[in-house]
């Protein structure tokens, strides 16, 4: 059976990311229909040696097209307009904006740790934030094993996160220029701002990080905290997670549970060098974990160093692993 599929932001960074996955894990696409603003209407993309015209977004050029799987990824005020349309038409919207993350009627999902969510569906399933999906494809397996009492998040998250003007940013700020994106400039630099400052001296991305680990861990009661921070990097999200546990845990028994947990690949032996880096996880869709030790200023804790692409797993290959799964869970597989 094949699936007529939407791209809506199509001509983004993350758009064509998405194409791309879309290629690579051979959906059974039937019509492809890309969507994007007036601006970029009428734009030729190619998509496996097929060119299709980008067609402006409207009411009327959804209603009158017959689409099952939405990809969104064109920013929180054209979700929150669009993705209800597309629902109401019948198709299953996949938003990667954070405009449905902390409705709680919609499945906030990373298809490792809680695929059921996606049953939940009402027609709009939310791709979670960057830095969150790759750190509880790590920590998901570990709360099972373990139970999580506490997380500390510290991140060190790529230009790319914050799209073409932070890829931009840093491309001019190695030439002298001033930043457009950014508050402060980002090359030779880090900025602990990432996202607007809230009224309790967060930014609302650590906030995100916080609420959205709780949902899709399914656990109110973690006590979690953050602080996320922007570096010289194009691609690749790294973080610092420092995790306490409940349970008496080995740093043996720590690392069996992540290199047997799914989307989950160990680097770890630091004395012959070997840990994860942005660069060497770019362009791959697994989680990397290394720097694995205990934390031994508690009773039962660890120190992970987590790295992930984030236009691929952060975002492009979480939105079509779900599309994936929705398709599995039509067919009753």
């Amino acid at each position: 059976m094949k699936y007529n599929v939407a791209v809506v932001g199509a001509t983004g960074m993350v758009g064509r990311k998405m194409l791309q996955v879309l290629s690579e894990r051979k959906l059974p696409i039937g019509e492809l229909y890309l969507f994007a603003s007036a601006k970029s209407a009428g734009k030729q993309v190619d998509f496996m040696g097929k060119n299709y015209t980008v067609i402006e977004l409207t009411e009327e050029s959804v209603r009158s097209r017959k689409i099952d799987i939405a990809l969104f990824s064109a920013g929180a005020g054209t979700s929150g307009t669009f993705a209800p349309i597309f629902a109401e038409c019948g198709a299953i919207v996949i938003d990667n904006s954070s405009r449905w993350r902390t409705d709680p009627d919609i499945p906030l999902v990373v298809p490792e740790v809680n695929p059921e969510d996606i049953a939940w569906n009402h027609g709009i399933i939310a791709n979670p934030n960057c830095s969150t999906i790759q750190a509880v494809v790590a920590l998901a397996p570990l709360h099972k094993a373990f139970g999580i009492k506490r997380i500390v998040y510290s991140t060190y998250q790529a230009v790319s996160g914050a799209g073409l003007g932070g890829y931009t940013d840093l491309e001019e700020g190695i030439k002298g220029n001033p930043p457009k994106k950014f508050p402060k400039p980002i090359f030779g630099n880090c900025l602990p701002h990432i996202d607007v400052f809230l009224d309790n001296g967060y930014t609302k991305e650590e906030q995100k990080m916080i609420f959205e680990t709780r949902k899709i861990l399914h656990d109110e009661s973690l006590k979690i905290t953050a602080t996320t921070v922007r570096v010289p990097v194009y691609y690749g999200h790294s973080e610092s997670v420092n995790v306490e546990f409940r349970k008496p845990v080995t740093l043996e028994e720590v690392k069996k549970v992540l290199c047997e947990a799914e989307g989950v690949i160990v680097m770890d032996d630091p004395e012959n060098g070997v840990y994860p880096t942005a660069l060497e996880c770019a362009d791959h869709d697994e989680v990397y974990v290394g720097r694995i030790r205990l934390d031994d200023s508690v009773d039962s804790g660890v120190n992970l160093w987590i790295v992930a692409d984030n236009i691929r797993k952060g975002a492009a290959t979480n939105a079509v692993q779900i599309a994936q799964r929705v398709i599995a869970m039509k067919e009753g597989k």
